[in-house]
């Protein structure tokens, strides 16, 4: 469930300083005129059971725009290589995230991220990753369009 918390009819500090990070050169937009929150129990995960799962929390990834999303990797799940048309800021909220750049797996090139770590992933820069531990979320962030491009190991740029 999502919900307002507060009225604010006055541009926030905080919208200001957001409009102008996401958006430099342009003019400030308008804040919205109310808190968003959404409770931990009330995020539900799409996707096919035993799958990496995703909830938007905000925005649209199909859409030009800002977007938000959680990330679900079930413990032992492989995300074979790809790379996404965007550029995207994660960070691991639990779990150990282990993650490589390149076009073909190799868990030997593993990093290990724990919990807190944050990660960006520049546009079309090849990426795998596992949740080799146990069950890893993430929170990702990006503007849109979103787009995911799996790499064939037939045909590896």
């Amino acid at each position: 469930m999502t919900s307002a918390i507060a009225a604010r009819p006055a541009l926030s500090l905080i919208g200001l300083a957001a409009a102008a990070l996401l958006a430099p050169g342009s003019a400030p937009a308008v804040a919205q005129d109310a808190v968003v929150a959404t409770l931990p129990q009330d995020i539900h995960f799409e996707g096919p059971a035993g799958a990496v799962g995703v909830a938007v929390l905000y925005g649209d990834p199909k859409k030009a725009g800002v977007f938000l999303e959680r990330v679900r990797i079930p413990a032992g799940f492989k995300i074979m290589p790809h790379w996404h048309g965007e550029t995207r800021m994660a960070v691991v909220l639990s779990g150990t995230f282990y993650y490589a750049n390149g076009d073909q797996w190799d868990e030997s090139k593993f990093k290990a991220y724990p919990p807190g770590s944050f990660l960006i992933e520049p546009a079309k820069i090849s990426h795998y990753a596992m949740a080799k531990d146990g069950e890893v979320v993430l929170q990702a962030t990006s503007i849109g369009p979103s787009s995911t491009i799996k790499i064939d190991p037939a045909n590896r740029r």
